[in-house]
């Protein structure tokens, strides 16, 4: 009986096949969050005799429930009857030992190690706590511009190590979409090279007509909700896409698609677009100023943008409009509301209205933390009950349309949170959702001729998908 055992068990081992029965091993976690290869279990340990050679209390419970295990075995298999039907399946298995000739695997004798960088991480405390060479370390910072690319780390970066027994072999990790660094371990020491891995841009139009909401119209013909936020930040100025778009609204965009190695990787810019809000028609294309700077125009030339935004926090809701007699929803009189209050979940980025100056920030009566910012023809804007602001912003400070400035929250005199906007001119509020503002500048004369030159194609591809015509057919093309 024991000697077929054995042929058996031996068998197993050298053929790989699964065996009836098995060796288990307890594991316990580790607190590095890696990824190893080859020689150990990811993200744990086999367990371990302490240095004094006393077993610890769970390895003594694991030799418990062995120990149990073979009493159980010993007396299962001294019942009549069972010993001789064992003896004859095991008769029946073909072991041969001597025709078996055991092939040795390659073995890498490196362990490669994946590590996902977190919050506070820094190669210092990974390499100790992997316990990897600290002078191969200081090694790879003496490379040129290899500390840069090392020292700064953001949480989800993804650096692959390989080692043995410590002393690193190699380390790469991608520095951008294009951009990959590799170090190697040579007969002098490390060696650095930048692995460019460039991106392949190719035009594509989409068009579709919208249902219910901009991201499934988008969805639905084929494009990223990555082309539906561009799309409304295209025409954010004009149109509010939360309160006004409604179904029937259609779209047409030329924009670009990027790949790497023959696969798609994302949206890229749009080049031109067209939406259809009640039957009004906005157009805009895309333009490259000499200095590098990107605007958008209409194809008469006029500036898309505008001095200021309609609404600084993009797709907030109005829970609450510009109202001279509106009841106070905390002190329950009749107090105006002049400003516009756009509910959305706290943390939500408030931007800049337009180009200004920070001329406060802090704590402001009912308006709980409160920014103002003082911009170009008198008017300044209020930005009420912020959870908290930008790191870094004072007083004094500039700051550029668009830019972040604070985050949504629900101090002072608040219900929920949201943010209370107020436009002033001269210190008169007015209404930020009808009051006109005036567009950036139009394209320079000097520029016209080259601007009508290029934008006359892609306005050809918008006709081409027949938005403002009404056309209801999504389209994709390459």
């Amino acid at each position: 009986m024991t000697r077929n055992l054995l042929k058996y068990w031996e068998n197993c081992r050298l053929t790989g096949n699964r065996p009836l029965f098995t060796v288990c091993s307890l594991t316990i976690a580790q607190g590095v969050n890696v990824h190893r290869g080859n020689r150990r279990t990811t993200g744990s340990t086999t367990m371990a005799m302490p240095a004094d050679g006393s077993p610890r209390r769970l390895g003594v419970f694991a030799a418990s429930l062995v120990a149990g295990a073979a009493i159980a075995s010993g007396l299962w298999m001294s019942r009549p009857g069972v010993e001789t039907a064992l003896e004859q399946t095991l008769a029946t298995v073909p072991v041969e030992l001597e025709e078996i000739v055991p092939t040795a695997r390659k073995i890498d004798p490196f362990e490669s190690i994946v590590i996902v960088i977190r919050r506070n991480d820094t190669l210092d405390a990974l390499f100790r706590q992997l316990e990897l060479s600290l002078a191969d370390l200081a090694e790879l910072r003496r490379l040129p511009d290899v500390r840069k690319a090392l020292d700064r780390l953001l949480p989800g970066d993804v650096i692959t190590l390989q080692h043995l027994d410590g002393q690193l072999r190699s380390l790469t990790r991608k520095l951008s979409d294009t951009a990959t660094l590799s170090v190697t371990r040579a007969e002098g020491g490390f060696a650095a090279d930048i692995i460019e891995n460039p991106l392949e841009t190719e035009a594509a139009t989409l068009a579709g007509t919208i249902d219910s909401s901009l991201f499934l119209a988008v969805n639905g013909s084929g494009g990223s909700d990555a082309l539906a936020i561009a799309l409304a930040d295209v025409f954010k100025y004009d149109i509010d896409f939360v309160n006004e778009v409604q179904p029937g609204d259609s779209f047409a965009v030329a924009y670009e698609q990027q790949f790497q190695d023959g696969e798609f990787l994302r949206d890229g810019e749009i080049l031109a677009a067209e939406f259809v809000n009640k039957g009004r028609v906005f157009r805009a294309v895309r333009y490259v100023m000499p200095d590098g700077g990107v605007e958008y125009f209409t194809p008469e030339g006029e500036n898309v943008r505008k001095a200021f935004l309609r609404f600084p926090v993009a797709f907030g809701r109005v829970s609450s409009g510009f109202n001279l007699a509106r009841r106070h929803p905390i002190l329950n009189t009749v107090r105006a509301h002049k400003g516009i209050d756009f509910a959305a979940p706290v943390g939500t980025p408030i931007k800049a209205a337009g180009d200004g100056r920070v001329v406060h920030r802090g704590v402001k009566g009912g308006y709980g933390n409160t920014v103002i910012l003082a911009h170009p023809g008198s008017v300044t804007t209020l930005y009420g009950h912020m959870s908290r602001y930008r790191r870094g912003l004072s007083v004094g400070e500039k700051v550029k349309q668009g830019e972040v400035i604070g985050y949504i929250g629900m101090t002072g005199l608040a219900t929920g949170p949201h943010l209370h906007y107020e436009y002033r001119v001269n210190g008169v509020h007015r209404n930020p959702a009808t009051i006109p503002v005036p567009r950036a500048k139009s394209i320079p004369a000097d520029l016209r001729e080259d601007f009508l030159a290029s934008s006359a194609p892609l306005l050809a591809r918008l006709d081409s998908l027949g938005a403002s015509e009404q056309t209801r057919v999504a389209l994709v093309t390459p």
